[in-house]
């Protein structure tokens, strides 16, 4: 692990870096995975803000070695959803995760290219099921790129395995739950997606603009644009005192579609808060419900 950056982890095994990584390749209770989705954009038709694009092309180009797919579209967001990456039923995905492999004596690695929110929403997913010992790949595979580390198109696929469910049902919520949070005063609403957005200044989610009482904390504030790491501890807590976010708020993150949410939501886990909320399907949902209302 990158001891400069050992202050920032809730738990030391929270996120890992690549020269730890590079060094546990063989290590035969590490399970590694790519996360990578890609998204193309289409703002010109808000019902369908992206066209989403599998990772899996990509990882059978250039992979990590010993390193296994995880399809979030196709293989963990709810079938028939309207959404792209709507959480599915946790029992449903709680098989999905030991189908790939992911068991109790298991030490789960995850990372992502284009951007490391794509691992700190797989993060999220495996917490709301009980596996806790996850960590994210610090930099994710561009950094692993940037080392000049080793990387393989073999593809790995993992024996099925098994874990002990702990359900938590109440992390990932609707829009019900965050109607009711604007008007309450131990709620904080924290939108990810960048500035312009929130400022109304874009149409890509229909209605321009944010959640009412939102403050904006875009995802991309919390890593280096260059190297796609995490800022530091200090950086970090700062940023959120800025804000004047406390731990005895009730911490609703949300964005587009339940993505970008997921980084704001991993950074204040790290820093010790414990009243976090993830908006699933965000503003894919709220911006085109006229009956719900929206500030700019």
């Amino acid at each position: 692990m990158n001891s400069k950056h050992r202050s920032f982890y809730r738990s030391r095994s929270s996120i890992v870096d690549c020269v730890w990584l590079n060094s546990n390749l063989d290590n035969a209770s590490v399970r590694i995975f790519d996360c990578s989705t890609f998204l193309n954009y289409t703002d010109d038709h808000p019902a369908k803000p992206y066209d989403v694009v599998s990772g899996s092309l990509e990882y059978k180009k250039a992979h990590i070695p010993n390193s296994a797919f995880l399809d979030l579209q196709n293989s963990f967001s709810k079938k028939g959803s309207v959404y792209s990456f709507t959480l599915p039923e946790l029992t449903e995905l709680a098989v999905s995760f030991q189908h790939e492999g992911v068991g109790n004596n298991c030490h789960v690695i995850l990372y992502s290219r284009n951007g490391i929110q794509w691992a700190t929403r797989f993060w999220w997913m495996l917490y709301v099921v009980g596996y806790k010992k996850v960590s994210i790949l610090n930099g994710g595979f561009q950094e692993w790129l940037n080392l000049g580390l080793r990387t393989e198109t073999e593809i790995t696929v993992f024996p099925p395995a098994d874990f002990n469910l702990d359900l938590k049902k109440d992390i990932f919520v609707d829009k019900e739950y965050v109607l009711e949070a604007i008007n309450a005063n131990n709620h904080i609403l924290i939108n990810a997606l960048t500035k312009d957005i929130h400022d109304g200044l874009s149409k890509r989610y229909g209605r321009p603009g944010h959640i009412p009482r939102s403050l904006n904390i875009p995802f991309h504030k919390f890593v280096h644009e260059d190297t796609e790491k995490f800022i530091s501890f200090e950086k970090a807590q700062e940023l959120i005192e800025s804000m004047g976010i406390t731990k005895d708020n009730i911490i609703v993150n949300y964005c587009g579609g339940g993505i970008a949410a997921t980084l704001d939501a991993f950074i204040l886990y790290q820093l010790g808060f414990k009243n976090l909320k993830i908006y699933d399907n965000s503003m894919s949902e709220w911006a085109l419900d006229e009956t719900l209302p929206i500030s700019v």
